[in-house]
């Protein structure tokens, strides 16, 4: 195994030799929370789009040539060379911000980066925190092609300015305050990610763009647009539901879900169910084919694999809470699920429910255009539970209430999940 030291520059292939497929991993220990972000340059070392700033809430480049992954203490970023185009960026720069107002890189207690090879470590850098002092980011690495060679490169730069300086050192923006105060204001990693998420709905989902910002509104006052959490929803398609889905009133839940999956999940998709007397998990929901889901995912919703078009709740959260049990990573999953009444089973749903309750998911049941709603109505009251984990509101029409209120009701017992988790090591 190799050391690497800063300065140090040499062919991929010294290291890797034909292998195109790698891994950079970062393990630190520090007081604070530290992000890692890869930005893909252009032949004038400034950022080719925003599609490539590669971070935890933005995981994958166009292509997938760089990827984001979290595994307990470690956070890296995988690389496929062979999956780079001629239109893709030939330099990769991998730094760390601090997400901290006080918080600088010298007070990072130890750290190490290493370069993995087919599961194997093949050259490490070792941390030095006393090479820096009031600097609040370090560019760390650089992934890069020259004479149609791929290189890599130790750099170990430290910026005082933190994530704005580094975004506008590469030719990004950041958006700053209308009004001018003193001191000036800096960009935090909030605005960045903001800006990130907008500008991708914009050129891939533009028609979600005002419900988007309406959902970044919401999530701001929840004190949630740092969260990381996966999303999912479950759709009742029993046969008093056929009206909603003709009219597009489900569509419209669809595209409601979301903006909150965007800023939330890993990937900025979220996975789907719809069940009638039996449950079938339906193709993920992102940007890509959140357009008319309804009418076009898994060959249109007349055509969903759910058996009898009679509404059993019980199956529906089973195989939600056994696909979200295989996750060991601590990370909280959000439950949107869907009914229009007529709830039976409240014995099974109330021990389902019970049983969810030491598991990192929160319900947010909502009733839609019904009646006899039952058991769902009274779960949030169900005593003898280890932690309260869900909540229940009603509407008539999902265009009742202003998007505005939609997300304050989905959103209102959440946060507050959040904390007691946590408190309850449910959460880490």
């Amino acid at each position: 195994m190799q050391s690497l030291s800063n300065g140090q520059k040499q062919p991929l292939s010294h290291l890797l030799g034909s292998q195109q497929q790698f891994e950079i991993r970062m393990q630190f220990q520090a007081p604070f929370v530290m992000d890692y972000s890869c930005f893909g340059l252009n032949e004038q070392a400034k950022l080719l789009h925003d599609d490539y700033m590669t971070f935890f809430n933005q995981p994958q480049s166009p292509h997938a040539e760089v990827c984001y992954q979290k595994n307990g203490q470690a956070e890296s970023f995988k690389f496929d060379l062979t999956k780079i185009q001629a239109a893709s960026p030939q330099r990769y720069v991998i730094f760390a911000t601090l997400d901290h107002p006080t918080a600088v890189i010298s007070q990072v207690a130890q750290g190490k980066i290493e370069l993995v090879n087919q599961g194997q470590v093949v050259a490490v850098y070792t941390f030095k925190p006393e090479q820096f002092a009031a600097e609040k980011a370090v560019m760390f690495v650089e992934v890069y092609q020259k004479s149609g060679v791929w290189r890599l490169g130790m750099i170990g730069q430290g910026f005082n300015g933190g994530l704005k300086a580094l975004v506008e050192h590469f030719g990004g923006e950041v958006a700053q305050e209308s009004a001018p105060v003193t001191p000036a204001p800096v960009a935090s990693n909030i605005d960045l990610r903001k800006k990130l998420v907008l500008d991708k709905v914009a050129h891939q989902a533009p028609q979600l763009l005002d419900l988007t910002k309406k959902s970044l509104i919401s999530l701001e006052k929840k004190n949630l647009l740092n969260l990381k959490a996966r999303v999912g929803l479950v759709l009742d398609r029993s046969g008093s539901m056929f009206k909603q889905y003709q009219q597009g009133d489900v569509q419209k839940v669809i595209d409601r879900v979301l903006p909150l999956a965007l800023n939330f999940d890993d990937d900025g998709s979220f996975e789907c169910w719809a069940f009638g007397r039996n449950t079938v998990q339906l193709d993920d929901v992102s940007m890509k084919n959140v357009r008319d889901y309804t009418n076009r995912s898994n060959r249109g919703w007349r055509n969903w694999d759910v058996g009898p078009a009679v509404n059993y709740e019980p199956e529906a959260i089973e195989k939600v809470m056994a696909y979200y049990s295989r996750f060991n990573d601590g990370i909280p999953t959000y439950i949107v699920f869907i009914s229009d009444g007529g709830v039976g089973e409240s014995r099974r749903i109330t021990r389902l429910i019970s049983e969810a309750a030491r598991l990192p998911i929160f319900w947010q049941f909502i009733g839609i255009g019904g009646h006899g709603y039952g058991i769902l109505e009274k779960l949030d009251e169900m005593s003898g539970r280890f932690i309260d984990n869900c909540n229940f509101f009603a509407l008539d029409h999902i265009t009742q209430i202003s998007d505005e209120q939609l997300y304050e009701c989905l959103l209102k017992e959440f946060p507050q999940w959040l904390t007691e988790a946590k408190q309850k090591n449910i959460l880490r």
